[in-house]
């Protein structure tokens, strides 16, 4: 057996237990594996596994590793900031968009989704601890943003998506994830074709899986370190 795929018999075994442990289907979370910088190679040990959903940042190696894995069944997620100039290809080759934060970019998936293709399943992304460093919309400024965007006919607004301030205590992480919750509820009253929550990572997926995660992007217990060094893509969002 590969490093890969006793990587993701961990993280599966660790995914189900914080699941039954917060008394929720395991079934009810999408396990998301972040396969940024890593060669094609590894994605296709990991499907040979049974995964099938992988989340991408840098849009340039996606393209190449959607072309180059093209014989195979994968949903393609795309997690990292977007530019406006990037919006077409974003548009034409992912199934889902997880970071959409303004009315603009929204607006410009929809315009640039291929007729012949379903509307692209977005989250959007909100700043839940009001990090200036990280993307996202405030938390008071998400419902004007869903409002804007829920009858766009090449979307389909599914939900919210965060990475909160990093922190090692469980209660800390758990409190940021139970806001996160709440938001996505109060959304529901309005929108309830909203279901998904797309948070926690390798260091808080058991607090975001208690507090109702129904999407959690793990890379780094999958794939292990990555080598930032082996490729220039990462300059290229």
């Amino acid at each position: 057996m590969s490093k890969i795929s006793s990587n993701l018999d961990t993280v599966r075994a660790e995914l189900n237990q914080a699941a039954l442990a917060a008394n929720r289907p395991p079934e009810a979370i999408t396990l998301l594996a972040v396969s940024k910088t890593r060669p094609a190679e590894d994605l296709r040990q990991a499907h040979q596994q049974g995964q099938i959903d992988f989340g991408e940042n840098y849009l340039q190696e996606s393209l190449d590793k959607i072309k180059a894995l093209a014989d195979l069944p994968l949903c393609w997620h795309f997690i990292g900031p977007i530019q406006s100039n990037k919006t077409r290809p974003i548009a034409e080759h992912f199934h889902w968009v997880h970071t959409v934060e303004r009315e603009k970019i929204g607006r410009r998936l929809s315009e640039q989704r291929p007729a012949d293709m379903p509307p692209l399943q977005i989250c959007l992304q909100v700043n839940i601890s009001g990090e200036q460093s990280k993307s996202g919309c405030l938390p008071d400024d998400v419902e004007a943003l869903a409002d804007s965007l829920v009858t766009l006919p090449g979307l389909t607004l599914r939900g919210l998506m965060a990475i909160p301030q990093a922190s090692s205590d469980e209660t800390e992480q758990r409190a940021v994830f139970a806001r996160m919750r709440t938001l996505l509820t109060q959304l529901q009253q309005k929108y309830p074709q909203m279901d998904t929550l797309s948070m926690g990572m390798t260091g808080d997926m058991k607090a975001a899986i208690t507090e109702g995660s129904t999407m959690v992007r793990i890379g780094t217990a999958i794939f292990g370190a990555r080598d930032y060094n082996a490729r220039d893509y990462h300059k290229t969002p």
